[in-house]
């Protein structure tokens, strides 16, 4: 496993994340290693907008009132 050294967190950054460290148990490696992985296994504004833009466009028969009210009449009945 590599390592990674931050510097230059300011203050304020630093003892927020300590204190959430310390709510969650953890230790401040701990929980900013944590934070790392949430945030690496999110997509990025542009990754999804890649994505969006290799899909092709969907066309319908049906407007999209029609499908919207179909359902709404479906969940009533």
């Amino acid at each position: 496993m590599a390592a990674l050294q931050l510097r230059d967190v300011p203050e304020d950054v630093h003892r927020e994340l300590k204190v959430r460290a310390a709510r969650a148990g953890q230790s401040l490696s701990e929980y900013a290693l944590a934070v790392l992985k949430t945030h690496t296994e999110l997509p990025t504004l542009g990754e999804i907008a890649d994505r969006i833009a290799q899909r092709s466009a969907v066309e319908t028969t049906t407007s999209v009132g029609d499908l919207i009210r179909a359902e709404r009449d479906d969940r009533s009945a």
